[in-house]
């Protein structure tokens, strides 16, 4: 018989009953856990008794971490780059480099320009009497040079060499690393340094007092007496043998050898003849701005067996020029100049000319027309703070740009009177295509167009006449003679560029030059 189920097999009690036991597993799971917080709160209660705290946190209190957990908190840190401050506290290489990088930051935040003190510190690294600490972008040509020089000194042989190169690229700076690296490698090689004799040609009052400075400086030299010049006695001293202690190297390094060049052929050459004696020892660097040296003087030098080595210095590039600038600012613990400000500088300058002085010479303008700014709104202002966007922006640096290239011919355009800039508007239209000169009276066609489109009155051929002849007495125009005034032929003498440059500010003649 089916039996009937009782109070003690019923399905609710061994739910119940399951349930009690899972109730009673989380209790003792809790238990357990709690008594385990125990532990952990007693070991950490004894490391902050054996702990000696330091007077200003026990008035904080703190939530102390146990060490190991602090330790193994920072992923991929060995115990041995773990290290205590002087504090106590636990810091790694990782956290130290943040705390440092975020602290730069901070500093370099801090630029305000109506502190007259940033501002000389500013001007003084943009100055061109500042030399950097390290030559950029002339590594090739300073190698180039050194191995000219260590040779020499290793072989105890007399050589010369001739550095061309535009205003501003580098040259005299170069060979100033250059003299230290000599001097540094020869120290450590174990020979005797080198005599440096460094002379600027344009400081001489006669081209032949360069020799004068050579027999001063050496020991030799010194020693010799007599009635001849000092160039005959250079001459006989390099063509005996000397004694073994006199054997110095001397390194002559001729700066701004344009001088010799201009004034006196004579005393280039034998400058340079110089280095064949037969016991010279002369390491001879001349340092010059004319580039067809070359071609002028070495077929001479050529013929005197005293061919020096040509080392040619370029014209800065755009990226050269940014990299200059930055290497000198980057030295300062504030930033000065906004990034594309700088960008439009090198483009500018190295589109000109490449002269790293001018790019310095413009930053330093435009940090002038920041300060100028600055000193109105204080004026304005005067409790005012200075705000953190006040650097050296795009703007500022195209006034500079164009206070420093702006030709003395484009002032005189811009004043001219209305008419005769009318005739300077026309003539730069009518020499735009392959004809170069134009009579009077083609010239004074095109004027008359003008005049008409813009409804002026148009001046008469007499005055018209008169006008260009002031033009021309002025520079910008050219005139040749004629028995007619009307046969004239005309040219003009300055660069359409600077025409444009003058009179695009005026609608008027905008309109024409299109």
């Amino acid at each position: 018989m089916p039996t009937i189920a009782g109070p003690s097999s019923s399905p609710q009690k061994h739910v119940i009953g399951s349930r009690s036991e899972i109730i009673g597993g989380l209790r003792s799971a809790e238990v357990n856990t709690s008594r385990k917080r125990k532990l952990r709160s007693d070991s950490a209660a004894e490391v902050a008794a054996t702990t000696v705290l330091p007077v200003n946190s026990i008035s904080t209190p703190m939530k102390w971490k146990s060490p190991r957990r602090c330790a193994v908190s920072i992923p991929k840190t060995s115990d041995e780059e773990i290290k205590e401050d002087s504090n106590g506290n636990l810091t790694s290489p990782v956290i130290s480099a943040v705390k440092n990088l975020s602290v730069c930051l901070d500093v370099k935040s801090k630029w305000n320009p109506r502190d007259d003190d940033q501002i000389k510190a500013v001007k003084e690294v943009l100055h061109v009497s500042k030399a950097p600490s390290t030559v950029v972008c002339r590594e090739d040509e300073q190698r180039r040079v050194f191995e000219f020089v260590k040779g020499c000194m290793e072989q105890k042989k007399a050589g010369s060499l001739y550095i061309c190169g535009c205003p501003g690229t580098g040259k005299s700076l170069s060979m100033e690393k250059v003299r230290q690296q000599a001097e540094d490698w020869a120290k450590q090689a174990g020979l005797p340094c080198p005599e440096t004799v460094s002379v600027n040609c344009t400081s001489l009052t006669k081209t032949t007092d360069i020799f004068s400075k050579i027999l001063g400086s050496n020991e030799s030299g010194k020693k010799a007496n007599g009635s001849s010049s000092p160039l005959q006695q250079l001459q006989s001293l390099f063509s005996q043998k000397q004694q073994q202690s006199s054997s110095k190297m001397m390194l002559i390094i001729a700066d701004e050898m344009d001088y010799l060049i201009t004034r006196d052929r004579g005393v280039l050459h034998e400058l340079f003849m110089l280095t064949t004696l037969p016991f010279s020892r002369c390491i001879l660097i001349g340092v010059a701005n004319a580039i067809d040296l070359a071609d002028r003087f070495l077929p001479k030098l050529k013929s005197l067996n005293c061919k020096p080595l040509v080392v040619t210095f370029r014209a800065y590039s755009k990226d050269q020029i940014l990299r200059i600038l930055q290497e000198r600012l980057v030295a300062l613990p504030f930033v000065a100049f906004q990034s594309n400000a700088l960008e439009i500088c090198a483009r500018k300058v190295s589109a000109a000319s490449g002269d790293m002085r001018k790019a310095l010479c413009v930053c330093r303008s435009a940090l002038e027309i920041l300060e100028i700014e600055v000193r109105g709104t204080i004026d304005q202002e005067p409790q005012g703070a200075a705000p953190e966007s006040q650097v050296v922006k795009m703007d500022h640096m195209i006034a500079a740009l164009s206070k420093t290239f702006k030709s003395p011919v484009v002032d005189t355009i811009q004043s001219l009177p209305q008419h005769q800039q009318i005739i300077v508007c026309s003539a730069a239209k009518a020499f735009r295509g392959s004809k170069k000169d134009r009579t009077i009276a083609e010239l004074n066609k095109l004027y008359l167009e003008i005049c008409k489109s813009s409804m002026i009155t148009p001046a008469g051929i007499t005055e018209f006449t008169n006008m260009c002849t002031v033009l021309n007495d002025q520079g910008i125009l050219k005139l040749s003679h004629a028995r007619d005034d009307k046969l004239k032929r005309v040219s003009l003498r300055v660069d359409e560029a600077d025409i444009t440059f003058a009179l695009k500010e005026i609608r008027f003649f905008r309109n024409c030059l299109l």
